[in-house]
């Protein structure tokens, strides 16, 4: 097991570590979808396809429905319309029923000696402005999503975008999320990773985390605050 000894840096996921926000990404999918005649997805379902960014999410929604197969020029059409609804729809309900999970503000609120950075990959407009609905945006130093930079997770790019510009070594970082893509884009960049179970992914796609917790307060006794 690493030692997270000396830590001066936590990055933090979003969607599935910091807040739950499965039913808001839902109803924007099936508001995204209505026109062509797809059957909505139930909030488990988005949760199963949830993480790669807004692109890969209405692909993977458009291949798994039983709406119009087309051939690949017409789904990229629906595809790039789709994105314009989700977004329209999503900028105006992001926090209709999106909340922090429990223990998030807390826990927060006793990271104040570290710097603190959301990497998310959803976009970084609609990461920020949830965060500030959400009254947390204030916690961190730095907040990127899928569009701040060439790629997104699994890549280490923005890991290392973000120990690049807060002057952290690598060593002295670890990522927090719920799902294989965090620890993939952690190990990549170096860092220690640490995995919640309570997100959207089971403990079973976790198992390659140096850590796991199924309580984010669990987070401050791991780096050693009581």
């Amino acid at each position: 097991m690493r030692n997270i000894g000396n830590l001066k840096l936590i990055i933090f996921d979003l969607d599935g570590t910091l807040v739950d926000s499965g039913r808001d990404i839902t109803n924007a999918l099936n508001y995204a979808s209505e026109p062509y005649g797809f059957k909505p997805l139930t909030v488990e379902e988005t949760i199963m396809i949830i993480g790669e960014g807004l692109t890969r999410l209405i692909e993977k929604m458009i291949a798994a429905s039983h709406g119009p197969a087309g051939k690949a020029e017409g789904n990229a059409a629906i595809r790039d319309d789709m994105i314009d609804r989700f977004i329209e729809y999503y900028t105006e309900h992001l926090a209709d029923f999106t909340k922090p999970y429990t223990g998030i503000r807390e826990t927060l609120e006793k990271l104040g000696a570290y710097k603190k950075a959301v990497i998310s990959n959803k976009r970084e407009l609609l990461s920020k402005k949830l965060l500030e609905q959400l009254g947390l945006l204030k916690f961190f130093d730095m907040v990127l999503g899928s569009d701040s930079v060439s790629e997104k997770k699994p890549s280490a790019v923005p890991v290392k975008r973000v120990l690049e510009t807060l002057k952290i070594t690598p060593d002295k970082a670890i990522i927090v999320g719920d799902s294989d893509l965090d620890i993939q884009a952690g190990r990549g960049a170096g860092v220690a990773t640490v995995s919640v179970t309570y997100g959207y992914s089971g403990r079973e796609a976790l198992r390659n985390a140096d850590f796991i917790i199924d309580d984010i307060k669990q987070l401050l006794s791991l780096i050693g605050i009581s």
